[in-house]
């Protein structure tokens, strides 16, 4: 006996039932599937809001870190400032110049130990006669006309400005030129 296309039957089998509950089902199955896909879309947009958000925090947490240590640092000079314009003042006066060499040449060493720790932290001291004055830097208390030198200079220092990088952290106290 030979098959001809005509003698083939296609009957749907049991499971699927007829042609329209096939359809219905393949229609279910691409809902649920578009579902599933829309949870996943919605999981992985989820995840990568997380994801963000981590590194974000993670960034925030250590710019937070770097500010308080550069506040910590700049007190800690704060607090040092006044011993060094001690140090200065004391190296200005006569009773200074009656000392023995030996005892200013120790507190010379003193003087320069405390500068280098501040310089390797990147802390810099700036201001002499002669410069040109900078608002930025540099404060004038009093202005002279002493016929010497050029106009708008640093004439003297009465207290030395200290700078972190380009952040000026007090500027310096000077005596200029008109």
């Amino acid at each position: 006996m030979s098959d001809t296309p005509q003698d083939i039957d296609f009957e749907p089998e049991d499971e699927f039932g007829d042609l329209g509950s096939a359809q219905a089902k393949i229609k279910k199955l691409r809902a649920e599937l578009k579902e599933a896909q829309a949870k996943a879309a919605e999981n992985l947009a989820g995840w990568q809001r997380c994801k963000a958000d981590s590194i974000n925090a993670r960034r925030d947490a250590l710019h937070a870190a770097q500010r308080a240590a550069e506040r910590e640092k700049e007190l800690f000079v704060h607090d040092l400032l006044p011993a060094l314009d001690a140090f200065d003042m004391a190296t200005q006066g006569e009773s200074w110049d009656a000392l023995a060499d030996e005892y200013k040449t120790g507190m010379g060493h003193i003087y320069n130990q405390l500068l280098s720790v501040i310089e390797k932290h990147g802390i810099k001291r700036f201001g002499k006669s002669g410069d040109v004055f900078d608002p930025r830097l540099h404060e004038a208390v009093h202005e002279i006309d002493d016929g010497t030198g050029e106009s708008h200079t640093i004439f003297k220092v009465l207290r030395h400005g200290y700078q972190d990088g380009e952040r000026v952290i007090r500027p310096a106290q000077v005596i200029i030129r008109r």
